[in-house]
C-alpha cells in the first residue's frame, strides 16, 4: 500500500511544477496565452487533487480545510475538461497554491 508521505510528496511536487510553469505570469491574459503552460499547470492542479483524495481516503491529519473543492477541481479538469474555467484555475493557482503548499510541507514532515 502506498503512504501518505508519497501522496504528500506527489502534492508538493506538483505545486512546485505549477509554481515553475507559471512564474513570471502576471495575469489571466499571459495564462491564456500560454496554452502549453496552462495545460501543464491544469495537470499540475489535477494531481493536486488526486493526491488531497488519496490522503483523505487515508483519513489522514493535516488536510486543507477545502478538501472537496481541492477534489471537485480536479475531477472537472480531468473528466470535464471542455468546461473548464481559466479564471478559476488561474485564481486556484495565485491564491491558494502558497497556503496548499505549506500543508503539503507540513504533511510531509509528520508523514
Amino acid at each position: 500500500m502506498v503512504g501518505e508521505k508519497k501522496y504528500w510528496s506527489d502534492m508538493l511536487d506538483a505545486i512546485e511544477a505549477v509554481e515553475a510553469f507559471t512564474a513570471g505570469m502576471t495575469s489571466l491574459h499571459d495564462y491564456v496565452a500560454e496554452r502549453r503552460k496552462k495545460w501543464t499547470a491544469e495537470r499540475g492542479v489535477a494531481i493536486i487533487g488526486e493526491a488531497v483524495d488519496q490522503l483523505r481516503r487515508l483519513d489522514v491529519d493535516g488536510l486543507p480545510p477545502d478538501v472537496d473543492r481541492i477534489v471537485a477541481m480536479r475531477n472537472r479538469l480531468i473528466h470535464s475538461y471542455d468546461n473548464v474555467d481559466d479564471m478559476i484555475v488561474w485564481r486556484v493557482i495565485k491564491m491558494h497554491l502558497p497556503e496548499l503548499k505549506r500543508v503539503a510541507r507540513s504533511g510531509l514532515q509528520k508523514g
